[in-house]
């Protein structure tokens, strides 16, 4: 284990400290009006850092027999032009996510007030982590990167289970320290976090849209890649 180790670990964590389900979504649950329930957003954050911990050890231990199991199905050519038509269907779809729309905020808004009631069910708030969880599956690339690193790293599996499981504390940490500046100093922090959250509003759309459109991207060219295309394109011409 090397500081140069940690110290990309400990980036690409604070990267993924900023996405829709570690930062964005925190952010709306503390603007919840009233008093803040911190039990129901560690509660919350927990579920979001289980998930990431146990994708992590799904890839980093399992990911080489995953692998070998799935790559000659990934190599066939009706599931390489599945995927580069959901690479291009993603990428066409990444232009309706221009930013220039209104954002609508009513259904965040629903699901802020069902899950910071004070006779709502954790599963709400848990369902809510899982599903902004599976949404971002497809576009983790630096948890992705992070895995990646460990799995090439000369570390056992006991240190590497380790810094998975810091990894993600170091992801949802600075929306545990939003949470305790809100409980802590409530008038001073509620006027930042509400222009966080006006930032975030104007964006999200746009922010979306450039996701999809990265995501698109790399899915068509590696699908364009490995069926020869281009190959046959030049053949012809």
């Amino acid at each position: 284990m090397t500081p140069e180790l940690l110290l990309s670990l400990a980036g690409l964590a604070l990267i993924d400290s900023t996405s829709i389900g570690t930062l964005f979504i925190p952010v709306w649950l503390l603007l919840a009006p009233g008093t803040i329930n911190a039990r129901r957003i560690l509660v919350y954050l927990g579920t979001i850092a289980v998930f990431y911990f146990a994708v992590g050890l799904l890839l980093a231990l399992g990911g080489s027999q995953l692998a070998d199991v799935l790559g000659g199905a990934m190599d066939n050519r009706p599931v390489l032009w599945a995927q580069l038509v959901l690479g291009v269907g993603l990428f066409a779809l990444s232009f309706r996510y221009d930013g220039k729309r209104r954002p609508r905020g009513g259904g965040v808004l629903r699901w802020r007030d069902r899950v910071t009631a004070g006779d709502s069910s954790v599963r709400w708030l848990v369902g809510l982590a899982l599903l902004a969880a599976l949404a971002e599956v497809a576009t983790m690339l630096p948890y992705l990167g992070a895995v990646g690193l460990l799995t090439t790293s000369e570390v056992g599996a006991a240190q590497m289970v380790g810094l998975l499981a810091a990894y993600c504390v170091v992801m949802v940490l600075p929306a545990v320290l939003l949470l305790g500046a809100r409980m802590a100093w409530p008038r001073l922090v509620e006027p930042v976090l509400g222009r966080l959250n006006a930032w975030i509003a104007r964006h999200s759309g746009g922010m979306l849209g450039w996701i999809l459109g990265i995501a698109g991207f790399l899915l068509a060219r590696d699908a364009v890649i490995r069926l020869d295309l281009l190959d046959q394109l030049v053949i012809r011409l």
